[in-house]
């Protein structure tokens, strides 16, 4: 004969009303690996007002602004009259590579787009069929996948070239790791570099000991490049202390301070 009485754990508890309990715990975990998926809204996009970062020119202590990395121009972004080189009315989505002849400048490779996989091979490609090598490398770009920019970084640093942010040109997210591969790295005060924490797409079914490993590992190996380039590696601050939907916006004396600029353009 089945015996209809149920078990009791310690404490009191049934067995049933344990596995209940696990159950809706794990109803619970499931229903919040399926929001964080989806994206949802973090503490910042709830509390904080849009005011407090507008879309507007920045000034020394008001630098933080929200980020969407296909809008062109920012509002932050103020464009000359007469730019240097041509700038493309949309971002392309992964970087595209050109030629131009600037006054001052001689012939610069310019780019400009989001980092996405390969376009480190597709740099290297570029850079190869080339008969001479450039004169210094302008950078437009939101920026994209780290390792894509470290790898591009160590290429320019390799080749001795110059790196350039000309008026009117953005550097954002992981580009100023591009900008940091530069022998020299000149920086026009109409342009923007900008930084913010490294976004990482972590399957849910990893471990979150091993997510948080591997975050630490990529924020060390930027750290490390930054070392090796000459630059200040305390500039990373700025990149841990905003979160990926913003953007925080170096000015002049930040970009020398920390040597990821060794002279500011006009």
């Amino acid at each position: 004969m089945v015996s209809l009485i149920q078990p009791r754990l310690q404490g009191g508890v049934t067995t049933r009303q344990a596995l209940r309990f696990v159950l809706i715990a794990q109803g619970l975990l499931a229903a919040l690996l399926v929001i964080t998926d989806v994206g949802v809204k973090t503490v910042d996009d709830i509390f904080v007002d849009d005011e407090l970062y507008p879309n507007s020119p920045i000034s020394p202590g008001d630098q933080r602004r929200h980020f969407e990395p296909s809008q062109r121009p920012p509002g932050y972004l103020t464009l000359p009259d007469n730019p240097l080189v041509p700038l493309p009315a949309e971002i392309p989505e992964r970087l595209e590579f050109s030629l131009q002849t600037v006054d001052g400048f001689g012939e610069i490779m310019v780019i400009n787009g989001g980092l996405e996989t390969g376009d480190s091979d597709r740099y290297f490609a570029f850079s190869a069929s080339l008969q001479s090598p450039p004169d210094a490398v302008a950078i437009n770009s939101p920026g994209g996948i780290v390792a894509e920019a470290l790898s591009i970084g160590h290429m320019l640093r390799k080749a001795g070239l110059k790196t350039l942010i000309l008026p009117g040109m953005q550097c954002m997210s992981a580009c100023p790791y591009m900008l940091a591969g530069g022998i020299e790295r000149e920086v026009s005060m109409q342009a923007a570099v900008g930084m913010h924490q490294h976004y990482y797409e972590t399957p849910s079914f990893i471990p979150v000991f091993w997510a948080v490993k591997d975050i630490q590992f990529g924020q060390g190996r930027t750290m490390d490049f930054l070392i090796e380039m000459g630059v200040d590696p305390s500039v990373m601050l700025h990149s841990l202390n905003t979160p990926p939907e913003d953007i925080y916006i170096l000015v002049e004396e930040e970009l020398l301070k920390t040597k990821l600029a060794t002279k500011m353009l006009p």
